[in-house]
């Protein structure tokens, strides 16, 4: 069925606002050397302003998910990704953490809300192209990844605003501003198979979706927290120089999975992609730690393959697994899972490295993580 004109604005808007998801959380990892000295953070403070987006979107999922039910996809995205483009800008708007922290919340509420419209877009408007509308946001996120980590520091954006943070943060968030306009302007009120959800609160033990959302939380975990702590690792190792490349690394290596994935399908449709990931990220996380000099850019590309690969694959469980018209319900209930563990286990890590004063201690709950990810990815079936 060859796309319409009409289908390729939708992929357009879908890849959009993908990217707009991660845009403002991924801008902060490249400044956090500028933020942790100019507001006095220790390594918890750290671990958690770079969680605390990840503890939103498991705590707000679910209003995410009655959103929908009662205003519409379409509408509540557009109110979503406002949120997330006001605040992400203001989180530089005062000289204290408590600025910062309270805009981050705020921040993290609209990425939140606005994650499980995306699933219920892919089934609406793509029905019979369910794999090609997910690559398509799922790309998206991982560009969205991607751009602030390599365009943040030390060319791009911050040289552009002089080395502020803050209007660095602010520049970030106004793109996300111009996506929502073009939502608000562009994407049609109902796809061309309306669904008007009856229900929204999860159903948590329907089908696997608990082992789904805790598998995937351990891959999420091991993605935010070394994206965390490879700053101020690098830093502290003498390898400041490091910082941006690897960090640029670690999230462009993400774009490589959809080329994995279009060579070998059956990453999508059984436990192969689960378990390779897992394994890989394991293998990373001790390679960073262990490898001296500039091999941990290396260590930085396995890793972000692995944690892109596990990724895409939850993406596309929610439109083929959950009947019409709870997408939303059963994509909820997955990110409420997935970016709780998501923000625990970072969160574990700073506290470890500041009782102990010990770096690499900050990636051992990472390892640990992958390993059981894996054991819990085992007895997963995952059918065509």
């Amino acid at each position: 069925m060859k796309l319409t004109r009409a289908d390729w604005v939708r992929l357009l808007l879908l890849w959009l606002g993908g990217m707009d998801l991660r845009l403002t959380m991924l801008a902060v990892p490249p400044l956090i050397p500028l933020i942790h000295r100019d507001l006095h953070l220790d390594e918890t403070a750290v671990g958690a302003l770079v969680s605390l987006p990840v503890l939103l979107l498991a705590a707000a999922a679910v209003p995410g998910a009655l959103l929908i039910a009662k205003l519409g996809v379409r509408t509540a995205l557009v109110i979503g990704l406002g949120v997330v483009a006001l605040f992400g800008a203001l989180r530089g708007a005062g000289p204290s953490p408590a600025v910062l922290f309270g805009a981050t919340f705020m921040m993290g509420v609209g990425v939140a809300v606005s994650q499980p419209a995306f699933p219920s877009l892919v089934r609406e408007w793509f029905p019979r192209r369910i794999a090609l509308a997910t690559a398509v946001f799922s790309n998206g996120v991982l560009i969205g990844e991607t751009l602030p980590t390599a365009l943040t520091t030390p060319v791009g954006v911050l040289p552009l605003v002089h080395g502020d943070w803050r209007w660095a943060l602010a520049t970030w968030s106004a793109v996300v501003l111009l996506t929502a306009a073009a939502i608000a302007g562009f994407a049609p009120a109902q796809g061309r198979r309306p669904i008007v959800p009856a229900r929204w609160w999860p159903s948590w033990l329907e089908g696997q979706t608990l082992r789904i959302g805790v598998v995937m939380g351990m891959a999420s975990a091991v993605y935010f927290g070394t994206n965390a702590y490879i700053p101020d690792f690098l830093d502290q190792s003498g390898r400041h120089a490091l910082i941006a490349p690897t960090l640029a690394v670690l999230n462009a290596s993400q774009l490589l999975t959809a080329p994995a994935v279009a060579l070998w399908e059956r990453l999508l449709t059984g436990r192969a992609g689960f378990l390779g990931s897992a394994g890989l990220m394991a293998l990373a996380q001790v390679g960073l730690v262990l490898t001296p000099g500039i091999g941990v850019i290396f260590w930085a590309f396995v890793l972000g393959f692995a944690a892109a690969l596990a990724f895409i694959v939850v993406l596309t469980l929610p439109p083929r697994l959950a009947a019409a018209g709870d997408v939303h319900r059963m994509s909820a209930a997955i990110f409420t899972l997935q970016y709780t563990t998501a923000f625990i286990l970072p969160l574990v890590a700073g506290t470890l490295w500041d009782a102990t004063g010990v770096a690499w201690l900050a990636f051992v709950p990472g390892v640990a993580g992958a390993i059981l990810m894996g054991w819990l990815a085992l007895p997963l079936r995952i059918a065509r």
